[in-house]
């Protein structure tokens, strides 16, 4: 009669060989030392502490889920990609969320921007939209990234995250004002995953069949509606569970409760930007409705857990630069420092074959490429030559453009944005304190106030530039910022 274990696989080594005991370690007698020849032992203590890779510098914790994106609309008339190209036609996704500025070990329920990671693999090859909660960002040029980060990340002196650096930095930093006006509402906080909205953020290039080009921003509005958790509910649970947010999200989709979003985009044609009122390619501002109306396109909805963590999740990675025909990049210098910044964190974090791993390679197509060896590589190609052109059958290039060519001209230089008639670093942020109720105006004011006044007692110049930048986006803004800083430093 069979057993139960013999109906059971096999346990083997990395290299298929099998293992005959799992329990004891082969040693020079009973109770003698360890032999060098366990090499179950050596391959499982060696694997064991390699099992962590890099976090990421940014955007660390994190949590994600597959699902498929619905095109309900035309859109043909904007884009030749293929997955926009027919109404109905459904494509694979992965959707990873994430906080920017905790590590890996941090809380969920914490405030923070949202990382909104998005993967279409596409017939054309995988794209990558990489976004946030907010339509907007704390800055408008990569090159100031990495000081912004650090003033976010731990003190190289106390090792903690320093009111001084924070406040610093945004009150030197005058275009920070309208995300940290986000961020410090109600929606710096949100109840879930599924309980926010996703932007792309940065304004990209859709280009059609004719070779005609626009300029859009996406949107991604959730169904289940906006829930955002209030300070002392938000203190609690980061406490009590820390995961709160990727519990929230894996068990809503195991009870088949399938989180959705519809997918809304604003286009802009070509021609509007040169002449538009401020810099359409700013990170730190939005485009008005009322100037391009939001145009429902599609659906998204998450009903796929990953099966292992580590492998889908950590091991994920998402490039702005992964376009597919129809779609490219615009001017905007956030952007276009990210086009290279994303893909090169992968390759240090990852290896430089990450995109070989099942959930980062094309699933609707495969990639064919000359690039071959390095960490992770799998010899997939075989015997294939690994150059081009080739007379022996390789692959060849399209000669046609993913994206259209857009004029360029002037002098090279370091130069600041071209200028637009309201380019302004305070008007949006002054538009969005007064869209507020006066409850939501005083948890904003409260919150700010709360961080501002963990500066240094004897560094009233980074509190006073902090809060100057408020009162120039709107004057009672400031002046109630002003009074409850004033009485929480008097307290102190």
């Amino acid at each position: 009669m069979t057993t139960q274990d013999e109906l059971r696989p096999t346990l083997t080594t990395e290299a298929g060989a099998p293992v005959a005991d799992n329990q004891n370690t082969e040693t020079a007698g009973i109770g003698g030392p360890a032999l060098i020849q366990d090499q179950t032992l050596f391959e499982k203590l060696a694997h064991f502490n390699r099992e962590r890779i890099p976090e990421r510098v940014v955007h660390a914790r994190g949590a994600a889920a597959y699902g498929t994106f619905t095109l309900t609309a035309d859109v043909s008339a904007y884009t030749r990609a293929a997955f926009l190209s027919e109404v109905g036609k459904q494509t694979e996704t992965f959707l990873r969320f994430s906080t920017v500025a905790g590590n890996l070990g941090s809380a969920d329920a914490v405030r923070d921007p949202r990382g909104w990671a998005l993967k279409f693999y596409t017939e054309e090859g995988n794209y990558d939209l990489v976004g946030n909660n907010t339509p907007v960002f704390f800055i408008k040029d990569a090159i100031k990234f990495p000081d912004f980060i650090h003033t976010q990340k731990r003190d190289p002196y106390t090792g903690s995250q320093e009111a001084d650096n924070v406040w610093d930095f945004w009150g030197l930093s005058p275009e920070s004002t309208h995300q940290v006006t986000w961020l410090f509402g109600d929606r710096g906080i949100p109840a879930s995953y599924r309980h926010m909205n996703g932007y792309g953020s940065h304004t990209y290039q859709w280009q059609n069949e004719a070779g005609e080009y626009f300029w859009v921003k996406y949107h991604f509005k959730t169904d289940q509606g906006i829930k955002n958790l209030p300070v002392d509910e938000a203190n609690k649970l980061a406490g009590e569970d820390p995961d709160s947010h990727q519990r929230d999200l894996r068990t809503s989709i195991e009870n088949g409760d399938f989180p959705t979003w519809t997918v809304q985009v604003q286009i802009m044609p070509a021609a509007d930007a040169a002449n538009y009122r401020f810099n359409p390619f700013d990170l730190t501002k939005v485009w008005p409705h009322e100037d391009y109306p939001p145009i429902e396109i599609g659906k998204l909805e998450l009903n796929r857990n990953p099966d292992n963590v580590f492998a889908e999740v950590e091991q994920s990675i998402f490039s702005p630069g992964h376009f597919v025909p129809g779609i490219g990049p615009s001017p905007d210098k956030m952007l276009q420092g990210r086009l290279f910044a994303y893909a090169d964190a992968h390759r240090y974090r990852v290896g430089i074959n990450a995109d070989h791993l099942p959930v980062n390679r094309p699933h609707a197509t495969e990639a064919r490429t000359n690039s071959r060896d390095g960490h992770l590589y799998d010899g997939r190609h075989g015997r294939s030559k690994n150059y081009e052109p080739n007379s022996f059958g390789g692959a060849v290039e399209t000669g046609r453009a993913l994206w259209a060519a857009v004029p360029v001209n002037g002098l090279t230089g370091n130069h600041e944005a071209p200028s637009h008639s309201e380019d302004n670093d305070f008007v949006q942020a002054g538009n969005l304190y007064r869209l507020y109720s006066e409850d939501e105006k005083a948890r904003l004011i409260a919150n700010l106030a709360g961080f501002i006044a963990k500066v240094s007692a004897d560094r009233d110049d980074i509190v006073e530039r902090a809060i100057n930048n408020f009162r120039q986006a709107d004057a009672d803004y400031g002046q109630r910022l002003e009074d409850a800083v004033r009485e929480l430093r008097k307290q102190k």
